[in-house]
């Protein structure tokens, strides 16, 4: 968030809260404590940010990976299973709490079919799947400078969409 102002910055920050709030009022079994990670929006761009949300939003979308390898390089950790999270749109506006089930590394070339319709992306089989990341993948691989493989390691969450806007 270094190219917004501070302003900006705070009022972000307010949506989140009041919105996470609004999740924890909604789910009075859970601990006023629960905290989230940081928020996240999927893909590269706001169109494919909007594009993927709204999946998750129609209950189309329940996991998504991502490269294992481009975590480290951007110092990030990798995610976790058991976490909750606040998955903007991509006007990078809060619209859902996800709750991630599982988290498993493998390689790109063992993403079974079963996890591919769990993308929920275009056709939801393997081939789409495979076509889509493995471009977006080599372009992010390509600009951390680093050669994309069928090997490298990917990390495949799965997650269960708990609120939205």
């Amino acid at each position: 968030m270094t190219d917004i102002s501070k302003e900006n910055h705070h009022t972000f920050q307010a949506k989140v809260t009041d919105f996470w709030q609004r999740f924890l009022q909604n789910h009075p079994g859970l601990p006023a404590d629960l905290m989230y990670e940081e928020p996240w929006a999927f893909g590269n761009s706001s169109e494919m940010a909007e594009e993927l949300a709204q999946l998750v939003l129609i209950g189309k979308k329940t996991a998504t990976t991502s490269a294992a390898e481009l975590y480290t390089i951007e110092n990030e950790p990798l995610p976790k299973a058991d976490t909750y999270s606040i998955l903007l749109n991509g006007r990078q506006e809060p619209c859902a709490v996800i709750y991630t089930e599982t988290v498993t590394i493998i390689s790109f070339d063992e993403v079974t079919a079963a996890f591919a319709y769990k993308e929920g992306e275009g056709d939801r089989s393997l081939a789409y799947w495979r076509e889509v990341h493995e471009a977006f993948f080599r372009q992010a691989y390509q600009a951390a400078g680093l050669a994309f493989d069928h090997q490298i390691p990917c990390v495949c969450e799965t997650f269960r969409c708990l609120y939205q806007a």
